[in-house]
């Protein structure tokens, strides 16, 4: 491939797969600290041996290579905190269940749930111990008590609890997601339990939140409504705690959520704007220097006050770079630039490889340098309004391309409208952030009149009209769509080869096409079959009961809800497992007293307590609705292997009853803390 000719890209993919390492198999430090300076020591040896030869050997390139992936495995471990012996997690005292006094400082404000609100917070003291480590922080919520701020300082007396795994199979797990950002536990308090101190320290990220929260209160008093405000928040401050979720759902389902995250192309279209109002700088003594050192500060700056998600790092990173390289006239090649940003990105933050936002920001990039140029060459129209429409369209185009693998991975969606919102959107989106900054700019300084801050909303709500429009038409959204992970490299190399035919349509190039495509449809076959597993699972829902017999592909859904509640069941609980296991026929059935699993027999006493059968001995039983009865006697009737308890029996009785169960060493599964219970067979 010629993109692999440049020796950064390689030494880039090198460090990735590094990281990828350290993270999968958890090296300790010390070993790749040592790894890491033997192989610098040889890759010197190499070097000097090198110089002085003649004819060249691979084994200096080897060295390098080598090195690389040690450091990539050096970072991630450098960069873990449970890796400083001061990190709170290693404080012996956090695990006895005890209370704590922690002194904390707010670090970020997150969305808030249904019952708490919700604080990524950076501890400092355990007991007058100094400490440091990111935890999550959830406070009961209180419509009398104000939201804490970043920067602010409290200390509470609280237990430290481990982050919630999810209970049922395929589903988001939150744990995995925050442990990706360094955080181990959580912390539940109310509002009257945190003590606020007095502090002098401010940080970068507190006074962004200031900025974000003054320019808020300006825009306010401009009567824009709710979700004008919040959709502002999301272009221009980067903020997307407070789009309601119909909003982001439209935005979703149309193929446009990538408007509402600033990433590449909200950052290409500020610098190209401020090039143009910084352009009479270059008329000074030293303009060009001055003009590249304002445009960098500037993004840098804006990164900063949109919270440094991965996304905006990435953006900014690249086009600084770029920046840098273009003003200073010297060559750049955007492979370069963008393997260079990517190096720097990972080298201070290694877990942003693991970042949904940061991978398909990267891909959708990567798409549009390679692939654009490919189709758009395929037809070359004579009117420029034409042209620059077909030009957006093969951008975008490109870059879903880039990312439909990906997307279909972590989503299990399509929207085949996505051309149309962005087709629609994109050509104004330059005018809309030009727009929004110049209104900020006004508030902030007293002199926005308000028929022009009424002008904005309204094309705020227009634009969120046309989306909520285009999301509708649910016949060209394709949803539940399994692609596991074998999916998406399989999709890669058939996109690859598809794009090496076009290049260069000769035998070669069809011959690579037709065998990655036979490897795609190799692996789906293998996947169904393997998936053709029988499987009976008890799910687990609060105060109800839901069962799903899994025979090949088809599931057999029995339950006990009411239609809103099974409503909701059926768009999270039923439909990731259903897709997780590509399961393509789902059918309703009533909770029935016996199952017959092949070899295994299982047993359901609801709260009637009747199980009075003496011939039949189940293997498993599983108790639902809080049933009274002597489980003692239960256990010594029918003699079941395992006993089940799911989410529609009280706390009080599971407790009782696991605490029978362990006295008589029989094996006790309880939903709420054990998550879903499988039965194959």
């Amino acid at each position: 491939m010629p993109l692999l000719n440049f020796t950064i890209i390689k030494l880039t993919i090198c460090f990735i797969v590094g990281i990828v390492i350290g993270y999968l198999f958890n090296i300790p430090l010390y070993i790749s600290l040592y790894l890491t300076a033997f192989l610098f020591v040889a890759l010197l040896v190499f070097y000097f041996i090198a110089k002085k030869q003649f004819i060249k050997t691979n084994w200096f390139g080897l060295s390098s290579f080598l090195m690389m992936i040690c450091i990539g495995i050096l970072t991630i471990n450098l960069h873990n905190e449970k890796n400083h012996s001061n990190h709170y997690t290693n404080q012996a005292s956090i695990e006895n269940d005890s209370l704590k006094t922690i002194t904390f400082r707010i670090r970020e404000v997150l969305k808030s749930g249904n019952f708490h609100d919700k604080y990524i917070i950076e501890i400092l003291e355990i007991d007058k111990s100094k400490v440091k480590g990111k935890s999550l922080l959830n406070v009961q919520k209180d419509s009398t008590q104000m939201a804490l701020k970043v920067d602010d300082l409290f200390i509470s007396k609280t237990v430290f609890q481990n982050l919630n795994q999810p209970l049922n199979p395929h589903q988001f797990n939150y744990r995995t997601y925050l442990e990706k950002k360094y955080i181990y536990q959580q912390l539940f308090v109310s509002n009257q339990s945190l003590l606020k101190v007095s502090s002098k320290t401010h940080s970068l990220f507190g006074l962004a939140s200031n900025i974000r929260e003054y320019i808020n209160l300006k825009l306010k008093s401009h009567h824009f409504r709710p979700d004008e405000l919040a959709i502002i928040n999301a272009l221009l401050l980067g903020q997307r705690q407070n789009i309601s979720k119909a909003i982001y759902s439209n935005y979703t389902n149309a193929g446009a959520i990538h408007i509402l995250a600033i990433s590449g192309l909200h950052v290409g279209m500020l610098l190209i704007i401020l090039s143009f109002v910084l352009r009479p700088i270059e008329n000074f003594k030293h303009g060009k220097l001055i003009k590249t050192f304002l445009l960098v500060l500037i993004l840098w700056c804006f990164a900063l006050i949109a919270g440094l998600s991965a996304s905006v790092t990435r953006a900014v990173t690249m086009f600084s770079i770029l920046t840098i390289a273009m003003n200073l006239k010297r060559p750049t090649n955007i492979y370069n630039t963008l393997a260079i940003s990517l190096f720097i990105i990972l080298l201070f933050k290694p877990m942003f490889l693991f970042d949904v936002g940061f991978q398909l920001s990267y891909l959708a990039v990567f798409a549009i340098v390679i692939v654009d140029p490919v189709i758009y060459k395929q037809w070359k129209p004579k009117s420029k309004i034409i042209d620059f429409y077909w030009h957006t369209f093969t951008v975008t185009l490109s870059a879903q391309l880039g990312i439909i693998p990906i997307s279909l991975y972590y989503f299990h969606q399509f929207p085949s409208l996505f051309f149309i919102s962005n087709l629609v959107i994109i050509p104004f989106l330059g005018l809309i952030l030009g727009l929004g900054i110049l209104i900020i700019l006004l508030a902030i300084l007293n002199l926005l009149p308000q028929f022009i801050a009424n002008i904005y909303g309204h094309i705020i709500t227009l634009m969120n009209d046309f989306i909520a429009w285009v999301s509708r038409q649910e016949l060209f959204l394709i949803k539940d769509i399994a692609f596991s992970f074998w999916y998406v490299l399989a999709f890669y190399l058939v996109i690859i080869c598809l794009l090496r035919f076009f290049k260069k349509r000769h035998y070669s190039s069809l011959k690579y096409l037709l065998m990655t495509i036979m490897i795609f449809q190799g692996i789906v076959i293998y996947t169904n079959y393997n998936a053709s597993t029988n499987a009976f699972i008890i799910f687990h829902k609060s105060r109800h009961s839901l069962i799903g017999n899994m025979i090949h592909n088809k599931m057999i859904v029995a339950q006990d809800l009411d239609l809103d509640t099974l409503s909701k069941v059926k768009n999270n609980i039923i439909r990731d497992y259903a897709v997780g296991n590509h399961i393509d026929v789902i059918e309703k059935d009533s909770l029935r007293p016996i199952y017959l699993l092949n070899k295994s027999k299982l047993l359901i006493i609801d709260s009637l307590g009747i199980y009075n059968i003496k011939s039949f001995k189940p293997d498993y039983v599983l108790l639902r609705q809080s049933p009274k009865i002597n489980l003692n006697r239960l256990i010594d009737s029918i003699k079941p292997k395992y006993i089940i308890a799911d989410g529609s029996n009280y706390r009080s009785y599971m407790e009782k009853w696991e605490a029978i169960c362990k006295k008589r060493a029989l094996p006790f599964h309880q939903t709420s803390k054990k998550g879903a219970f499988v039965i194959e067979y």
